[in-house]
């Protein structure tokens, strides 16, 4: 089992950042047989949608087309822990935002979100 932990959402402006952190725990084996880390969204009566997500063996990453240029992710493999760095916000980016981790065979750990707003 993984439990992941999300912070960093609130309120801000258009064109301001934020940064989303999301810490993963669980036993050794566990953390040591994570693949990927990411982030997934899910606005107001839309479905859930890639944000951006990371391999945890060679840092591979994968940006949905919405967010490229404006959002960067990142990890501590240390501190099994990955952020997403989003600059230049649009009224578009409201979410929810998930933390998922991905294991062999399939298994997809979720957290519990967290809301982030851009509004003025």
């Amino acid at each position: 089992q993984v439990q992941l932990v999300e912070s960093g959402g609130g309120l801000v402006q258009p064109g301001g950042s934020l940064r989303l952190s999301c810490a993963a725990s669980g036993s050794s084996l566990a953390m040591l047989t994570i693949q990927t880390m990411g982030w997934y969204r899910q606005a107001p009566g839309k479905q859930r949608e890639l944000v951006a997500t990371i391999a945890t063996s060679g840092g591979t990453t994968n940006y949905a087309d919405s967010v490229k240029g404006r959002f960067a992710i990142s990890r501590d493999n240390a501190k099994n822990t990955v952020y997403l760095q989003m600059n230049s916000l649009k009224p578009e980016d409201t979410a929810v935002y998930y933390c998922n981790v991905k294991r062999p065979a399939g298994m997809d750990y979720w957290g519990k979100g967290t809301l982030v707003t851009v509004s003025s």
